[in-house]
């Protein structure tokens, strides 16, 4: 019993050293993973001064791109309300019939339905210079009304300042600066839209060839919107300001200073 009592005594020693070195290497890794954390932490920080700098950059490109070479400013038409004239000209109209005629200036029929909506044409957006337009509320039913009206008409075409042609290069100048923002934010587009006229197999790109079909230019530009929708969520504008049909305008709210998040 009493070699045994010894023998016991040995391999507890040996268990007690045991757990010293065990006790002493987890302190070991304890204090490695401190200085790791602390470096991890410091790496954050580091980064995150990174983002800040490069959303800083991407930003300074991209006030610098819109101001530049795509400059997007608000162009008013000065043009009286309907409901106004009218009064002027019969004293005798009711507040009922005033207020039916401001209503109906409201309301728009844009594809097949009737869109209220409060400009209703009397404020476009510029891209590039005052003569390149589009409607604000986002009717470019004027661009295939033309091509329509042109496949019946047969001579030359004398209309240099047709609004359908405004129309074509508006939107290509804005399919060309969607897809530049999305190279400076490294934002992938989810809709596959060019700005070049460049032959392929489905022959010319958006916005760029002649006369395109009524389902051809309104497929892109659905795609156009969609491209930049997606830009917007991604910047964290406010919903609020957004509108599915307002391309020009939801670009100048993406590319507006106040944006806070712009670059991110």
């Amino acid at each position: 019993d009493t070699e045994g009592l010894l023998r016991i005594k040995e391999e507890n020693q040996k268990h007690y050293r045991r757990a010293q070195r065990h006790q002493e290497k987890k302190e070991k890794i304890q204090k490695h993973n401190r200085k790791l954390g602390d470096l991890v932490e410091k790496k954050t920080c580091d980064l995150k001064t990174q983002y800040e700098h490069l959303a800083n950059l991407r930003r300074a490109h991209i006030l610098e791109l819109t101001s530049v070479i795509f400059p997007m400013e608000e162009v008013k038409t000065s043009m009286r309300d309907p409901a106004d004239v009218s009064s002027e000209s019969d004293n005798a109209m009711t507040s009922s019939t005033v207020s039916k005629l401001a209503e109906a200036r409201r309301t728009t029929y844009l594809s097949g339905r009737w869109v209220c909506d409060d400009h209703n044409g009397d404020t476009s957006i510029s891209i590039t210079g005052p003569w390149i337009i589009l409607p604000n509320n986002g009717d470019y039913s004027a661009y295939y009304n033309w091509v329509e009206e042109k496949k019946t008409t047969q001579g030359p075409d004398m209309e240099h300042n047709n609004p359908a042609h405004t129309i074509s290069a508006a939107l290509c100048y804005a399919t060309q600066l969607v897809n530049t923002l999305s190279l400076i934010l490294d934002v992938n587009l989810p809709k596959k839209l060019c700005n070049r006229q460049v032959k392929t197999q489905q022959g010319n790109h958006e916005f760029c060839g002649e006369n395109l079909s009524r389902h051809r230019f309104t497929r892109a530009v659905k795609k156009l919107n969609a491209n930049i929708l997606h830009l917007c969520f991604s910047q964290h504008v406010n919903l609020d300001l957004l509108h599915p049909l307002h391309t020009l305008r939801n670009l100048m709210y993406l590319v507006s200073p106040d944006t806070e998040n712009l670059g991110r």
